[in-house]
C-alpha cells in the first residue's frame, strides 16, 4: 500500500534531467494509447495525480469524527438528493446503486487501499490521543497559501482548476493524513546549524546558467565537446541533434540555474568552476555523459539572514517532517495486519458487507461504495451517460457491436501504435501489457471505457468516410512539398505586437529579429532558439499561419498574425525542397494516414450530434440538457479537406 500523499509528488520514475538534478525543467510525459481509437473517446475522466485518501476532519475526538465524517462528506455531494436517481438519459434511468457499482468496479481497488491507509493512521493517532481539528486544517491550508503567496481563496481555487481537488478533498484527502503523520512524527525533528546554513546558500548563493547535452557514450560525447570548443555557438543546435535529455534538446540544451546542494554532485561543483562562456569536460552521470556550458553567473541575493531564517526554518522542517511521516507510515504498514476481503471470494462469503478489516477494524462494502461514489461518482456518471447515449444511438440504427469488433478494434490500435510482431501484426500481449503498466487499467476496463465506445462509433460512422482525391493531394504536398523556413516570435497581446513587430521593420537584420525573439516571445522553444521554428507546412491546420508564411520572400517580414489568442511575426528564411518521391508509391500510405484521421473526426461528430439531440437529466452534477433544434445543423459533418490538415510528419 502507498502512503496517501506520497503518490502525489514522489513515486514518479524520473527521466535522466530529473535524476541529475531537481533543477531541470519538469518532464512532460505523454503516452498515446492508439492514436485513431482512444482519441475520439469523449467519456472523459477527471485525473488526478494519486489515488485519495478517505474521511473527513476530526472534531472533538478523532475516531468519532472521523467515521462520522464519512456519512457528512458523502451526503455533502450525493444525499441533498430527494430520490435515488442519478441521471435520466432519454426516459431511461441510472440509479444509485447501478453508478455505486460502476463506482466500484472502476475505482474500488483504489479507493480501498486509500481507506485501509486513513484507518491505519487513525488508528494510530486514537492510541497516541491525537486528535487533528477543523482549525488545525485550516491553519495549515492558511499555511501553504501563503507559501505561494496566494490568498486562502485563490490557493483553493488553483487546486481545484489545476488539479482537479475540491476544498473538501483536499482538507479531507491531503491535509489531514499529512497533518496526522506529522504530529505523529514531529517529536524528533531539529534543524542544525549547518542545515541552516546549506539551505541558505542553496535558497540564496550564487547559481549558474548553463546549457547541458547528455549522450549514451563517452565516444559521442567527446566528439561533440571537441566540436563545442572549436566553435561555443554550435552549443544549442548539438543539444537538438544529439542530447537524449528530451526536457533540455528541445530548447537548445537549456536547463534551469543549477545550485548549490541540489542534485548531482558531479554537475554542481563543474558548473560552478566554469566561466562564462566556458565548457566543462565530460561528466559521467547516471550512465550517461554530459557536457555544460556556462552562459552566465548570478550573484548571490541580497538578503537579510534574519528576515528569511524563519521561512527557511519551517521549509526544511516540513522536509525532515515529510521523510520522518513517510517512515512511520511504512513502519505502520509493516506492523499492521491489513485483510482484504474485497479480492478474496472465500473470505466474502464468511463475512459478507465487509471488504476489509484493519486490526480487526472493519471497513464495510457500504463505506467503499459510499466512498467511490464521492470521489468518483460524477466523473463515472458522466461516462456511463455517454456509454447509454452511444447504446441508445446503435438501437435506432440497428446495429450491434460484437465481441469481433471489439477484437478488431484492439488488434487496430495496437497496430497504429507499433504494437506489433515480427510479421507486421498485432502483438496483443506486448499490446495488453503496455494499456497495464502505462494506464494502470486491467482489460476489462480497458474494453468497457475504451474498446467499446471506439468500436460503437465506428459503427455508426466507418462506411460514410470517404478519401478523395483532393484529400490526397492535400496530403502529398502538406507531407512532401516544399516548406517555409523562417523565425517567429509569440506574443500575448496585439499591443506588443505592434510595438515588436515596429522594431523588427526598424532593423530587418536576421540577428536582430533572433533577438527580439530572446526577449519578448512568450513561446519557450522560440524564445530559448532565438525565434527558429519548425518549417511551415502547406494544410498543416493553420490555414492563416500557412497562407502568411507561403506569401514570403528570402529576407521578408510578414505582418501580424493571429492565430487562436496569441499573435505571431515570421521572419522568412528562404523554403525547403520538395521531397523527391513519385506520388503513386505514397498514394496507399496517404489514403490509409488520411483515412484514419478523417474517421477520428467523424467519430467525434457523431458522438456529438447524438449527444446534443438527447435529452440528459444529470442530477448528481445538477445539469439539464435538452435537444436543440439546430443540433444537427451545428454538428454537421466537417468539409472533406479538414482532415488532411494533421499529415504533417505522419507518413514520412
Amino acid at each position: 500500500m502507498s502512503h496517501p500523499d506520497s503518490v502525489r509528488t514522489d513515486a514518479k520514475v524520473r527521466p535522466l534531467s530529473n535524476r541529475i538534478s531537481r533543477w531541470l525543467w519538469k518532464n512532460q510525459i505523454g503516452w498515446i494509447v492508439a492514436a485513431a481509437v482512444i482519441l475520439v473517446l469523449t467519456l472523459k475522466f477527471k485525473q488526478t495525480d494519486a489515488p485519495k485518501t478517505a474521511k473527513a476532519a476530526t472534531h472533538s475526538s478523532v475516531a468519532a469524527s472521523a467515521r462520522t465524517a464519512a456519512a457528512d462528506g458523502t451526503a455533502s455531494a450525493i444525499k441533498k438528493l430527494p430520490h435515488d436517481v442519478m441521471a435520466i438519459v432519454n426516459g431511461k434511468d441510472i440509479s444509485r446503486k447501478d453508478l455505486s457499482d460502476a463506482c466500484v468496479k472502476r475505482h474500488g481497488e483504489e479507493v480501498l487501499e486509500s481507506l485501509v491507509n486513513k484507518r491505519l493512521i487513525l488508528n494510530h493517532c486514537e492510541k497516541r490521543g491525537i486528535a487533528i481539528t477543523n482549525q488545525d486544517i485550516a491553519a495549515e491550508i492558511d499555511r501553504m497559501a501563503k507559501r505561494f503567496q496566494l490568498s486562502r481563496e485563490q490557493w483553493l481555487e488553483m487546486l481545484e482548476k489545476e488539479r482537479g481537488i475540491t476544498a473538501q478533498e483536499y482538507a479531507r484527502d491531503i491535509v489531514w493524513p499529512t497533518l496526522a503523520l506529522r504530529k505523529l512524527a514531529e517529536k524528533n525533528i531539529q534543524v542544525s546549524d549547518a542545515e541552516l546554513s546549506e539551505a541558505m546558500e542553496r535558497e540564496f548563493g550564487e547559481t549558474i546558467n548553463a546549457r547541458l547535452i547528455a549522450v549514451g557514450t563517452p565516444e559521442l560525447a567527446n566528439e561533440i565537446r571537441n566540436k563545442l570548443l572549436a566553435d561555443s555557438e554550435q552549443f544549442a543546435r548539438l543539444a537538438i541533434e544529439h542530447s537524449v535529455d528530451i526536457n533540455s534538446a528541445s530548447v537548445g540544451g537549456l536547463i534551469q540555474p543549477i545550485r548549490h546542494h541540489i542534485g548531482d554532485a558531479a554537475i554542481e561543483q563543474a558548473a560552478f568552476e566554469l566561466a562564462p562562456g566556458q565548457i566543462s569536460e565530460v561528466l559521467p552521470v547516471a550512465g550517461q555523459f554530459v557536457i555544460l556550458k556556462c552562459i552566465s553567473r548570478n550573484p548571490p541575493r541580497n538578503v537579510d539572514p534574519a528576515e528569511v531564517r524563519q521561512q527557511i526554518v519551517e521549509k526544511l522542517t516540513d522536509e525532515k517532517l515529510r521523510e520522518a511521516s513517510h517512515e512511520l507510515f511504512a513502519k505502520l504498514q509493516e506492523a499492521s495486519t491489513p485483510i482484504n476481503v474485497y479480492n478474496n471470494p472465500q473470505l466474502r462469503q464468511t463475512m459478507p458487507g465487509v471488504v476489509a478489516t484493519v486490526n480487526g477494524d472493519r471497513i464495510t462494502m457500504k463505506e467503499l461504495g459510499d466512498e467511490c461514489l464521492l470521489r468518483h461518482g460524477e466523473e463515472v456518471l458522466e461516462s456511463e451517460i455517454s456509454r447509454m447515449i452511444l447504446e441508445q444511438g446503435l438501437k435506432n440504427a440497428n446495429m450491434v457491436v460484437t465481441q469481433e469488433d471489439m477484437e478488431a478494434e484492439v488488434r487496430h490500435a495496437a497496430e497504429l501504435s507499433g504494437v506489433v510482431d515480427e510479421h507486421g501484426k498485432a502483438d496483443l500481449n506486448k499490446w495488453f501489457e503496455s494499456i497495464a503498466q502505462e494506464q494502470k487499467i486491467d482489460r476489462a476496463d480497458y474494453y468497457r471505457d475504451a474498446v467499446w465506445p471506439s468500436a460503437a462509433l465506428k459503427k455508426l460512422t466507418a462506411s460514410k468516410v470517404q478519401v478523395t482525391e483532393e484529400d490526397i493531394q492535400k496530403g502529398f504536398q502538406a507531407n512532401y512539398g516544399d516548406r517555409v523556413r523562417c523565425r517567429a516570435i509569440v506574443l500575448p497581446t496585439m499591443r506588443r505586437a505592434q510595438e515588436v513587430w515596429d522594431k523588427a521593420r526598424r532593423n530587418p537584420s536576421v540577428e536582430y529579429f533572433g533577438d527580439l525573439a530572446a526577449e519578448y516571445s512568450i513561446e519557450p522553444s522560440s524564445k530559448a532558439l532565438r525565434g527558429e521554428v519548425p518549417p511551415i507546412q502547406r494544410f498543416g491546420g493553420q490555414p492563416q499561419l500557412e497562407e502568411a508564411a507561403f506569401q514570403l520572400q528570402d529576407g521578408q517580414l510578414s505582418g501580424i498574425i493571429q492565430v487562436r489568442d496569441k499573435f505571431l511575426i515570421l521572419r522568412c528564411e528562404g523554403r525547403t525542397e520538395r521531397v523527391d518521391v513519385d506520388a503513386s508509391k505514397v498514394r496507399d500510405i496517404l489514403v490509409r494516414d488520411i483515412y484514419e484521421k478523417k474517421l477520428r473526426m467523424a467519430m467525434s461528430d457523431k458522438f456529438e450530434e447524438i449527444r446534443s439531440s438527447s435529452r440528459v437529466d444529470n442530477f448528481l452534477a445538477g445539469t439539464s440538457q435538452a435537444p436543440s433544434d439546430h443540433s444537427a445543423k451545428r454538428h454537421a459533418p466537417v468539409r472533406d479537406d479538414s482532415a488532411v490538415r494533421q499529415t504533417s510528419g505522419t507518413v514520412r
